[in-house]
């Protein structure tokens, strides 16, 4: 039985994105070919990969089995074609976060790196397996335990984070807030909050009860619904550009300032010549753009820094 790399790789995409709308975007092809693809491979196969249903699509038994094999069989073909060709391969960083937006980071960084491709990830679980299966070969955002014992991270970026309210909200007018004094209102999320570990954290540490999820239908419909109501808060980075929404107000947070932390991630042992100047671009930009300034007690991290920022001016 031969298979055709390009099914193949349709099927790894899918499998990835859950979505075949969005797999076939990172194609460059139709929705409809990469349908095409997928459906002459199942058949080459005898079995069904996924299920279609309204909600999405989700992998099979056989296809949660051959997910594996194939990531392995496209890094192959991929590996081939660099080898005859003699062409230096694209370091391919992905991003991921809900109301984080890492890839500001990395447009800042994109110009000092040659061949860096961008793309974006679900989360963490999904670029670890990406990172792993040698997918891509780094990542920005988040990093928090438990994490693969094959991976590498560094810290590359600490931004304090605001509170996000409605003009309505008893707080709105405060020129800044602690984080306790939130603990008479709803923290609103765009997920369920297990699944985004900052905010988790944040609610934990301050004794935020008052919780409840949307979901996430993009920045604007997110914060349209705090402004709906006096009792809800969220947080964003300090230097999000906020949008057009009528009816918010974003208070610093102080006493102390919560720091959002964005790493680098790799896989440990990958010798792309490229991270040497990924991380190399990351140190310069944060030692210029001071991302590491770090003061215990005025700041707070859900996990301290392991590798020395410095203090940042209280």
């Amino acid at each position: 039985m031969d298979l055709d790399v390009a099914h193949v790789r349709a099927f790894v995409r899918a499998a990835e994105e859950r979505h075949f709308g969005r797999a076939a975007g990172t194609l460059g092809i139709t929705q409809q070919a990469l349908s095409k693809r997928i459906a002459r491979l199942e058949a080459l196969l005898g079995t069904a990969l996924f299920r279609r249903g309204g909600n999405g699509i989700r992998l099979t038994e056989a296809g949660h089995r051959f997910l594996q094999p194939a990531r392995h069989t496209v890094a192959a073909a991929d590996a081939a074609v660099a080898a005859v060709t003699g062409e230096d391969r694209p370091l391919r960083v992905d991003v991921w976060g809900h109301l984080y937006a890492p890839m500001r980071t990395l447009a800042r960084l994109a110009g000092q790196v040659a061949g860096l491709v961008p793309g974006h990830g679900r989360d963490l679980p999904s670029v670890t397996d990406a990172l792993m299966q040698g997918d891509i070969d780094a990542a920005f955002g988040r990093v928090h335990p438990p994490l693969h014992a094959g991976l590498t991270h560094r810290l590359v970026r600490l931004e304090p984070v605001d509170a996000v309210l409605s003009a309505d909200h008893p707080l709105a007018a405060e020129p800044a807030l602690r984080p306790e004094q939130l603990r008479g209102s709803v923290l609103w999320s765009p997920g369920a909050l297990d699944r985004l570990d900052f905010l988790h954290r944040f609610a934990e540490r301050f004794g935020i009860r008052d919780r409840a999820a949307s979901v996430n239908l993009g920045l604007a419909h997110f914060l349209a619904e705090v402004a709906e109501s006096p009792d809800r808060f969220t947080l964003l980075p300090a230097d999000v550009p906020l949008p057009d929404v009528p009816g918010l107000r974003s208070v610093p947070l102080t006493e102390p300032t919560p720091l959002y932390a964005w790493s680098l991630l790799w896989r440990t042992g990958n010798n792309h010549p490229g991270l040497d100047g990924l991380t190399t671009a990351c140190a310069a930009e944060a030692a210029r753009s001071r991302w590491l300034e770090y003061d215990p007690a005025h700041d707070w991290l859900p996990e301290p820094p392991a590798n020395g920022p410095g203090r940042r001016n209280p």
